[in-house]
Parts: structure tokens; C-alpha cells; sequence
């Protein structure tokens, strides 16, 4: 374990760390413990009563969160031809085909944060799977990345579409904004995603699904929500 620093401990100092916030205190208490020099990244941690190790629990799909993320995402379409030509004009920031498949395996390059690819396009973009999937960057159809309506996607992938899915311990990471935008937006943006998740609850799933739910700034501690509060 790392040693953490000063500032650190002091701020984890500042609020009871065992207590389980309603969703308004624990977004206030990570705003006001977002204390960096740059504007923090909100993240959410999820902790569901499923195992992802069996398709019949995987949880995963996207949301477009109603105030962005308060990043512009660098998207790269895969697509020919008209597709292309559509993929161009909705503001994608790079589009190609075999070209920059090539570009990322030979030059390792990433210079970019979301990938959408026209389902023609697959064969190509299957060939990236061990380099892409570790990164989360492997278009999916759950998530509305591989499409034909490409024009779509960008539009709300660049007003703030967030993807949920679980890692290999069962939980889910994702950024809800800027620790600027404030709890009240904050809070939109959380209820957004939470209500996305608990929809996907798979039929599968027994027990308790929401486990815990963790919000964290960038730089600060996490700050913990009841689970048993959170209902849609």
C-alpha cells in the first residue's frame, strides 16, 4: 500500500469514513474534499451481487449522462465509403479502415477515447481484440459502438455517453463529471447511471444487487452511499 500523504489524511480526517451518506451529503462531502489543483474527475464505484464470470450476469451498457462528463472524448470510427463520409461530417476525429488498424498494432498509438465501427468494419477491428479489449476501447453493440448509424453515435458519445460494464471483481467504475460541475449536477448525472444499472439488472442475479456504491474524486477519498437508499 502506498503511503498516502498529508493532505490526503487530512482530508479523510474531515468526514466519518464509516458512515453510509443519502446521495446528496455523500456528493457534497466529495466536492468539498476535491481539493487538487485541477479540476477532479467524479468517479462512481458499483459493487453488484452478480458474477460477471457467467454471460447470464454480465452487466454492461451505456448512458448519456444529462450534464456530459465534462470531457471532450477524441473518438476514432472505423468505416468506409459513405459511412466515412457521414463519420467526417458528425465530427469524428479520426476515421479510417485497415490504415489505422494497422497504425495502432505497429505504433502502438491511442490517441483517442472511444472507437465506433460500422458492423462491416468487425472484421477488421476483431484482429485489434487483445489490444483494444484490456483497454476497454473494443467497439460493442451493448454499447451503441457498433453501428450503422454512425452520425448518431458521435452525437452522443460528444454530449457525454458514458459506457457501465463490470470488471473481473464485479464492479463497476465510471465518471459522473467534474468535482466544478457541483453536487446538484452531480447528482443528476448519478441518478442517471444508477437507474441505467439497476434497469440491467440481469434475471439471473440473486440476492443483494447493489453491494456497495463508492463516490471519489480523482485525488480524494472515497465516500460511501447507502445502497439501500438508492431505488428507482
Amino acid at each position: 500500500m502506498p503511503k498516502r500523504g498529508k493532505k490526503y489524511r487530512e482530508l479523510v480526517a474531515s468526514y466519518d469514513k464509516t458512515t453510509l451518506f443519502e446521495v446528496p451529503a455523500a456528493l457534497e462531502t466529495v466536492v468539498a474534499t476535491s481539493k487538487a489543483k485541477f479540476d477532479e474527475t467524479i468517479e462512481v464505484h458499483i459493487k453488484l451481487g452478480v458474477d460477471g464470470r457467467h454471460a447470464d450476469q454480465q452487466v454492461r451498457g451505456a448512458i448519456v449522462l444529462p450534464h456530459g462528463t465534462g470531457k471532450t472524448k477524441k473518438v476514432l470510427v472505423f468505416a468506409k465509403g459513405p459511412k466515412a463520409a457521414e463519420a467526417e461530417a458528425a465530427g469524428a476525429d479520426y476515421v479510417g479502415a485497415e490504415e489505422l488498424a494497422q497504425k495502432i498494432q505497429t505504433e502502438n498509438w491511442f490517441d483517442f477515447d472511444v472507437v465506433v465501427a460500422t458492423p462491416d468494419m468487425m472484421g477488421v477491428v476483431g484482429r485489434l481484440g487483445k489490444i483494444l479489449g484490456p483497454k476497454g476501447l473494443m467497439p460493442n453493440p451493448k454499447s451503441g459502438t457498433v453501428t450503422m448509424d454512425v452520425e448518431k453515435a458521435l452525437a452522443e458519445i460528444k454530449a457525454g455517453k458514458v459506457e457501465y460494464r463490470l470488471d473481473k471483481t464485479n464492479i463497476i467504475h465510471t465518471p459522473i463529471g467534474k468535482a466544478s460541475f457541483g453536487p446538484e449536477k452531480l447528482q443528476d448525472n448519478f441518478n442517471a447511471l444508477l437507474e441505467a444499472v439497476v434497469k440491467a439488472k440481469p434475471a439471473a442475479a440473486k440476492g443483494q444487487y447493489l453491494r456497495s456504491v463508492t463516490v471519489a474524486s480523482t485525488m480524494g477519498p472515497g465516500v460511501k452511499v447507502n445502497p439501500a437508499l438508492i431505488q428507482f
